[in-house]
């Protein structure tokens, strides 16, 4: 029990640093915490989130990310540190991609449409005099992207996270 309770205050201590804008000694923390408790996702997403910010190491944030991801995939906090990593590096197709994927995990999270908002623009309903989430909208939506594709993301390569 001592470890859990260790960990938990290296994570908050970590977070606050990671608020703060010190990606570099927050890794430290999360590194500590993500070796007291290996299972936890929440200490290995946020650890790729500070080795992100603080070194740019982004096959490696990503890596952890994605693991935390396979780890707890109900979560959006993880879609949204994943998603984070993948803009920093320059691949914000993947980072559209995996947001989708949390839309589908955690169902209408604000934080993710929100963030997922910030990477593209949405096409108009297919039909206008409709409500967007409208079971015909969403049906003729999905035929109309399976026929035409995705939309181009546009907008800065920055998600607020």
């Amino acid at each position: 029990m001592a470890d859990n309770s260790s960990a938990l205050a290296e994570f908050k201590h970590g977070i606050q640093l990671l608020r703060d804008g010190s990606p570099v000694q927050a890794y430290e923390h999360f590194q500590h915490a993500a070796e007291l408790e290996e299972q936890n996702p929440y200490y290995r997403s946020f650890l790729g989130v500070s080795l992100s910010r603080g070194q740019q190491n982004w096959a490696a944030a990503a890596a952890l990310c994605e693991t935390a991801v396979s780890m707890k995939r109900g979560e959006a906090q993880l879609y949204l540190n994943l998603a984070e990593v993948y803009v920093s590096a320059g691949r914000s197709k993947d980072a559209v991609t995996v947001l989708d994927k949390g839309l589908i995990y955690c169902i209408d999270d604000p934080r993710i449409k929100r963030a997922r908002g910030n990477l593209g623009r949405r096409r108009s309903s297919v039909l206008p005099f409709l409500e967007r989430g409208h079971f015909l909208n969403r049906s003729l939506g999905k035929l109309r992207h399976c026929i035409l594709g995705r939309p181009k993301a546009t907008g800065s390569n920055r998600i607020p996270v």
